[in-house]
């Protein structure tokens, strides 16, 4: 493998990891998420016996970490507020309309952590293949349009579902629904909102594992943010299949496994969140 050949791995059209020679000799190596959010790149020098790791300049840097503590602390947040509402209507048994209250103030925050990974992927410093193994820093854009990335992929799905999950709470502030127009207007873009998050989520397990298919990586700590998170959107879906209402009861299949089903999911997010102000640059 010469400075002019890369070995690339990813799964169907998304590479997230290159291993190339520098000119200088050695061998390089690109990963998708650690030069996404930590600004590195994996360099092993001729005759070492272990890689180190080549960071981007201090002006990056703070730039990735500053939208790091945003995006953490806004999921935390949103999702702190989620797990709330459950409780309020679980166990205080709250009002209907401040329970709504809080979950849009926790689907706003999670629009802006969405929207701010969208920016992590899109201001992330970009590989030269075939050099010396650096990250270079781009102009600061607030958005471009990269579907052959899995970083962006994810990070927009990811948008998408929290947009529709901003719907689905919107509409619950609606008074006196029949059962067809509950699900229509509440159930449906919830369940939406659920799907897309757990393709979000398989996207980001594609950008770590390097395959179509999820793997095991007990050691990496982004592989932990996405496993949890994935769990959270799982248990999202079946607190929002729960909620279906039945036409003949005017009432969910089951109020206790819905909220159940939110509560848990947001402490999933959560714990996510707090794993991300861990995985900074």
């Amino acid at each position: 493998m010469t400075s002019a050949e890369q070995q690339g791995e990813g799964a169907g059209p998304f590479t997230t990891r290159l291993i190339w020679r520098p000119p200088s000799g050695g061998t390089a190596v690109w990963e998708s998420r650690p030069a996404r959010r930590r600004g590195i790149i994996s360099v092993r020098p001729p005759g070492a016996p272990a890689s180190g790791n080549i960071r981007v300049d201090d002006f990056t840097l703070a730039r990735l970490r500053r939208l790091n503590v945003i995006a953490a602390t806004a999921f935390v947040i949103g999702s702190a507020l989620f797990a709330v509402g459950a409780c309020a209507v679980q166990f205080a048994r709250e009002d209907a309309t401040i329970c709504a209250l809080i979950y849009f103030a926790g689907s706003l925050l999670f629009n802006t952590g969405g929207y701010v990974s969208l920016l992590q992927v899109v201001n992330a410093p970009r590989h030269e293949p075939g050099g010396e193994g650096i990250l270079v820093t781009r102009d600061w854009r607030w958005w471009s349009f990269e579907p052959g990335r899995a970083d962006w992929l994810s990070a927009f799905v990811l948008l998408g579902g929290s947009q529709v999950f901003a719907v689905n709470v919107l509409d619950s502030f609606l008074q006196g629904l029949s059962a067809q127009q509950s699900n229509r207007l509440i159930w449906a873009p919830d369940v939406v909102g659920c799907l897309l998050f757990l393709a979000s989520g398989h996207l980001a397990l594609v950008e770590i594992c390097h395959r179509a298919w999820p793997c095991l990586h007990p050691r990496s700590l982004g592989w932990w943010i996405v496993a949890v998170n994935q769990l959270g959107s799982v248990l999202f879906l079946v607190s929002a299949l729960a909620a279906y209402t039945r036409a003949a009861t005017d009432s969910p299949i089951n109020a206790d496994v819905a909220n159940w089903g939110t509560l848990l999911g947001g402490g999933c997010f959560f714990a996510g969140g707090l794993l991300l102000f861990v995985e900074h640059p």
